[in-house]
C-alpha cells in the first residue's frame, strides 16, 4: 500500500491551495484518513481526519479555513485549505488507516509529504 501526496506550493497569504492524496496497492477497505503537518522546529501535529462515512475532526487553527474530503471510490483524500496564513507553512503529510487484502487488521499508511509555503 502506498500513499502518494500532491498538490503542494508556493501561495501568498489569503489564498488557497488543494492537496490531493491517493492510497494504490491492494487495498481491502480504508478507515480513517487525515492530513498532518510539521512547521520548521515545531513537532507534528494533526490537521484534519475524515472518516470512511464522512465524519470530520478539524484542530482549532484551521476550522472554517481548511475542508478535508474523500472519495471512497478513488481512494483519495483532499484538503482545500482557504485563506492560508504563514503560519500554515509546513510539509503536509496524508495518513490512511488501511486494511490490505489478506492482512486481517489495519496498518497506519504515511505518504511522503508535500511542502507548503505562504509567503509574500
Amino acid at each position: 500500500v502506498q500513499l502518494q501526496a500532491s498538490g503542494g506550493g508556493l501561495v501568498q497569504p489569503g489564498g488557497s491551495l488543494r492537496l490531493s492524496c491517493a492510497a494504490s496497492g491492494h487495498i481491502f477497505t480504508i478507515n480513517d484518513m487525515g492530513w498532518y503537518r510539521r512547521a520548521p522546529g515545531k513537532p507534528r501535529e494533526l490537521v484534519a481526519t475524515i472518516t470512511s462515512g464522512g465524519s470530520t475532526v478539524y484542530s482549532d487553527s484551521v476550522k472554517g479555513r481548511f475542508t478535508i474530503s474523500r472519495d471512497n471510490a478513488k481512494n483519495t483524500v483532499y484538503l482545500q485549505m482557504n485563506s492560508l496564513k504563514p503560519e500554515d507553512t509546513a510539509v503536509y503529510y496524508c495518513n490512511a488507516d488501511v486494511t490490505a487484502w489478506g492482512a486481517g487488521i489495519p496498518s497506519d499508511y504515511w505518504g511522503q509529504g508535500t511542502l507548503v509555503t505562504v509567503s509574500s
